[in-house]
């Protein structure tokens, strides 16, 4: 069995990799990655530039963590969360897509989420995030529901995000 600092190790090893591939499809491409993020506060933005020569590639980040911001920054329509939660399908996908329409980027990811300790419920649950990824003109999404603590649940969303934007981009 893995202790916890091989296992952080081998997640960031991973990491690596993904923004790795991450950013030699884009450049391949000639496009540009743009963020949105609400749970994870600029997380992803971070470890994207964390990676020498990311200005080749990564074009911004939002961090739209109220609703009016996601409103403001990226066009996310007050009314879809007001139907539908900040935490949803809907306004995970309208943030990916507000991300695009908003910035010179061609490529995006969005994260919408309940980090904790508090704020969840009954339908979302602590640990719960809905992913949105802009990619080749189309919209994907997923949701997802992390055990942990809020450092755990924001890692674990920034590893995700990052490992199925990497597949996109296949």
């Amino acid at each position: 069995m893995l202790s916890k600092s091989e296992h952080d190790a081998l997640g960031n090893i991973a990491l690596e990799a993904h923004l790795a591939h991450i950013a030699e499809a884009l450049m391949a491409r000639g496009a540009m990655l743009a963020t949105a993020e609400s749970c994870t506060g600029g997380l992803i933005a971070g470890a994207c530039t964390d990676l020498a020569g990311s200005s080749r590639w990564f074009e911004r980040g939002f961090v739209t963590y109220s609703n009016a911001a996601k409103t403001d920054l990226l066009g996310v329509p007050a009314a879809l969360i007001a139907a539908h939660g900040a935490v949803s399908e809907p306004v995970a996908r309208a943030m990916a897509e507000g991300a695009v329409a908003r910035s010179l980027a061609q490529v995006s990811v969005a994260v919408t989420g309940v980090a904790g300790p508090g704020g969840g419920s009954a339908d979302k649950p602590v640990g719960t995030v809905w992913f949105g990824w802009s990619v080749a003109g189309q919209t994907h999404s997923e949701m997802v529901r992390f055990a942990g603590d809020r450092a755990a649940v924001r890692a674990a969303t920034v590893r995700h995000a990052l490992a199925r934007l990497a597949d996109l981009l296949l």
